[in-house]
């Protein structure tokens, strides 16, 4: 019996064990030879969501690696991401954790996290920033008047990342990595975008509804226009089970040349767009141009880097597997048909959403180009 619990305890640390060198790409994992791009906030979603993309050859890429990266502060629990890429289909996808003191006042001047920032950029090609929930506003210098953060170490760790990236207003003196690989890819999507301005220097409208259009509350906010909605307030006033929480909305192309030539999306349309926040670009930060914006001009939908030509972001969610494949059928408003979101997307909303992953596989397998070039 008493060998029985040793094996027992023998086992336990076994695995524990093994799912800590699977955070721990950097000693245990990381191949000289080998291509790798980097994904901030690897949750089991984010990680199938990259998965589904190559799968589907919607990420058009080969021969990469993807490694996830996290502050060890941040609420997730990234032992699912571990066990997750245990399995046999996962084998590209690898996971560190970060260290660090996790401080506001940290957060664009060289910190805890710089060491380890500069390896991984130094082995790695680029960077996905995923959505999620509201930044801390003192870290854009605003008081909080209608944030709701629920996870701000992930914040520091994401902004202070991309500050080390790209640098900012808020320290002019430090040299971004950039400088030394121009080439090297960066994108966000929704809260990816939103820490990218904050991080150059920018601030957020903290509520669209209320800061934008002086709607304050629900049934107020559902008496805009539909493509002024940016998500759907009916679920805060109807008990239907079947009402998505997104909304779909078109968006416009400003005269930055990205989306146009580019991405080179059509002129005349102005595709839907999946879309899921309540805040904004406010003041932009450093070195970003806008590229796209709702229709109205009032919310910015995209931009890009004035000096980085890999680095771009947009405000809604090309990356939502549903939208490349038929799923649940779902309603906006409690009186409409229910519809699936593949369904709400006309051929050539879809096409939109395609060329711009062609555009990111293109952005990365230019910064792979690069960077071997300059290594040979």
């Amino acid at each position: 019996m008493k060998n029985f619990g040793k094996l027992i305890l023998t086992l336990v640390f076994a695995i524990l064990l093994n799912v800590g060198y699977a955070q721990n790409f950097l000693e245990t994992e990381l191949k000289q030879n080998k291509t790798y791009i980097l994904l901030a906030h690897p949750t089991v979603q984010n990680l199938e969501t990259i998965q589904f993309m190559l799968k589907n050859n919607i990420l058009q890429l080969s021969d990469v690696e993807f490694v996830g990266v996290y502050s060890s502060a941040e609420k997730y629990d990234y032992s699912r991401s571990a066990t997750l890429i245990k399995k046999p289909e996962m084998n590209k996808f690898h996971l560190q954790k970060v260290n660090g003191e996790e401080s506001a006042n940290q957060t664009y001047r060289l910190n805890d996290w710089t060491i380890t920032f500069k390896s991984l950029f130094d082995h790695s090609v680029g960077i996905f920033f995923f959505g999620g929930p509201d930044i801390q506003t003192e870290i854009y210098g605003q008081k909080n008047l209608y944030s709701e953060v629920t996870d701000p170490n992930r914040h520091l760790f994401e902004v202070s990342f991309l500050f080390h990236l790209l640098g900012g207003k808020q320290n002019d003196a430090f040299v971004p990595f950039l400088k030394e690989k121009p080439a090297y890819f960066v994108t966000g999507f929704c809260l990816g975008l939103q820490s990218m301005n904050v991080a150059t220097g920018g601030t957020l409208t903290q509520d669209i509804p209320a800061q934008t259009y002086q709607k304050m509350n629900a049934g107020e906010t559902l008496k805009l226009k539909k493509d002024q909605l940016h998500r759907n307030y009916w679920q805060e006033i109807s008990k239907d089970s079947l009402l998505m929480g997104i909304n779909f909305h078109p968006i416009q192309y400003t005269a930055n040349p990205f989306f146009l030539k580019r991405v080179k999306a059509k002129k005349v349309t102005n595709p839907l767009v999946l879309s899921s926040h309540h805040q904004s670009i406010d003041e932009l930060g450093k070195n970003l141009v806008v590229t796209a914006t709702s229709m109205d001009g009032l919310v910015i939908e995209g931009i890009q880097h004035r000096l980085y030509p890999n680095v771009f972001a947009v405000q809604f969610h090309p990356e939502v597997p549903a939208l490349y494949k038929e799923g649940k059928k779902l309603k906006f408003a409690p009186e409409d048909t229910p519809k699936s979101y593949y369904e709400i997307l006309s051929t050539a909303d879809r096409e939109f959403q395609l060329k711009y992953w062609l555009t990111i596989s293109k952005a990365i397998k230019s910064s792979i180009r690069l960077q071997k070039i300059k290594t040979n």
